[in-house]
């Protein structure tokens, strides 16, 4: 028997309105407009087989476009296009398919493929040595997942048994991941609403601070940073027994804190007895000039998370970084998971890291990241759509806005840019409807992200044209 067919308020297909936040909307006209225009008969062939069975899901299904190759900062589809991946879900930090990453993956399978999780290996014994090495708050006891949200609950495991705490206090419009519990800590409608719900108890939320539209009304960076620490420090007081604060050191929008911020936070948290849980999926291995995201402030985390890059780009793995005296867990299991210590996994991640700092790589996202936002401030003078500039390293966000004064988001405008810079050669991803989101692998040369950035103000100007039908002076 065939189940009923869900309404689409159930489904949320076409016609619901789900707040867009940090993933760009695939269900869109001028999505289905441009794949008509942009994509050949056997792509749109492979795209149809693709949605005939695969699960459909906001903002991946179905797809884009089609793959073919991925290699350095480039990515190329089923047609033979080339296209720089300012996107790549942020696992593609040392560029892909990394040669010396691609050796030491086969080496490790022909020497020890698989290892059962109740046998230690060298490889995941080595890779929790680095990570215990060069983690932002000193030593630190690891555990292994397969992914981020899988990571974030175990943080979360550890905090509660830490303090016999089960709450959490973490940002409105955050991604934390996909899981109950992951979903329950994000801020996203997506992950939040629909089939996640009921979601598990005690997740408490604050408005996050913004340089633009501050939800607390204010009308700078620090005075909504100052809002936003004033409430985490009420709530944790009102609240009195949560048991750890979840949030990235930079949101991934991205919005960079002011300095002092998350001083000031860890400082409440101390007075309240809440650990600091630090989400460095996205952000963390380098991508905004420093190894961690969190070293650019005083703040140290109790609890630092790790995922996406951590793999190379290759395979899928995360960890979880802990204080030592969080260790108080042992009479339960907190992950336990068949590929906790894999040795092919955690092989990829320990070249990984090596990488990074064997190239130089954090410091060419400091400086490659440092002469982007210089352009960018340019770009900024030159079109009026652009309302803010933002970023650190190589995390860098565009605003695009209907006008300065107002500074009301254009996402229209967003998504026609993001299709124009696609056909000149260009991915990125909108995120919160209206910001160009660019993530470049830390490989990235000067002359590349420099003609990056001329596409980038061309495609603004295309999408003006198709949208405002603005010509231009």
């Amino acid at each position: 028997m065939s189940p009923p067919a869900p309404s689409d308020k159930k489904a949320g297909r076409r016609g619901s309105a789900v707040p867009q936040s940090e993933g760009d909307t695939n269900l869109t006209g001028r999505r289905a407009a441009w794949q008509a225009r942009a994509l050949d008969a056997d792509t749109r062939a492979l795209l149809a087989e693709d949605e005939r069975y695969f699960l459909r899901q906001s903002v991946s299904t179905p797809c884009l476009n089609a793959i073919a190759k991925a290699e350095g900062i480039f990515i190329e589809d089923a047609a033979g296009r080339r296209t720089m991946d300012f996107h790549g879900n942020n696992v593609h930090h040392i560029g892909y398919g990394h040669p010396r990453l691609k050796k030491a993956i086969t080496a490790q399978m022909d020497a020890l493929p698989f290892a059962p999780r109740r046998y230690a290996c060298e490889p995941a014994v080595a890779l929790a040595r680095k990570l215990s090495d060069i983690s932002p708050f000193g030593p630190a006891k690891v555990l292994f997942t397969t992914g981020g949200s899988d990571a974030i609950e175990v943080a979360v495991k550890i905090a509660r048994a830490a303090t016999g705490r089960f709450k959490t206090l973490s940002f409105w419009d955050a991604f934390h991941g996909a899981g109950i519990g992951a979903g329950a800590l994000s801020g996203e409608a997506l992950f939040r609403s629909g089939p996640a719900a009921p979601l598990v108890a005690g997740a408490v939320h604050v408005a996050p601070y913004s340089s633009t539209r501050c939800p607390y009304g204010t009308a700078t960076l620090e005075a909504s940073a100052d809002a936003c620490a004033r409430m985490i420090e009420y709530v944790l007081e009102r609240e009195g027994d949560i048991a750890a604060l979840v949030a990235e050191p930079i949101r991934a929008v991205p919005y960079v804190p002011p300095a002092g911020f998350w001083a000031r936070v860890r400082a409440a948290c101390d007075r309240h007895g809440t650990l600091l849980v630090f989400d460095e999926i996205p952000a963390g291995l380098g991508k905004t000039g420093r190894m961690f995201a969190c070293q650019h402030d005083t703040a140290k985390p109790d609890i630092l998370v790790l995922g996406k890059a951590l793999g190379g780009g290759i395979v899928p793995i995360a960890a979880v970084l802990a204080r030592p005296e969080l260790d108080v867990g042992g009479d339960w299991a907190f992950g336990h998971y068949t590929h906790e210590k894999n040795p092919v996994t955690t092989r990829a991640a320990l070249t990984t890291i090596e990488i990074i700092e064997d190239e130089g790589l954090v410091e060419n996202a400091a400086h490659v990241g440092g002469i982007a936002l210089e352009r960018l401030d340019q770009l900024k003078t030159r079109l009026p759509a652009v309302g803010d500039v933002r970023g650190r390293g190589l995390l860098l966000g565009i605003e695009l806005v209907r006008d300065r004064v107002g500074n009301e988001p254009d996402n229209a405008l967003a998504e026609a840019a993001m299709y124009a810079a696609l056909d000149r050669g260009l991915s990125f991803k909108t995120t919160m409807g209206n910001v160009l989101t660019l993530t470049p692998p830390l490989t990235i040369t000067e002359p590349q992200m420099l003609a990056a950035l001329d596409i980038v103000a061309a495609a603004i100007e295309d999408a003006e044209k198709a949208v405002r039908g603005y010509s231009g002076t």
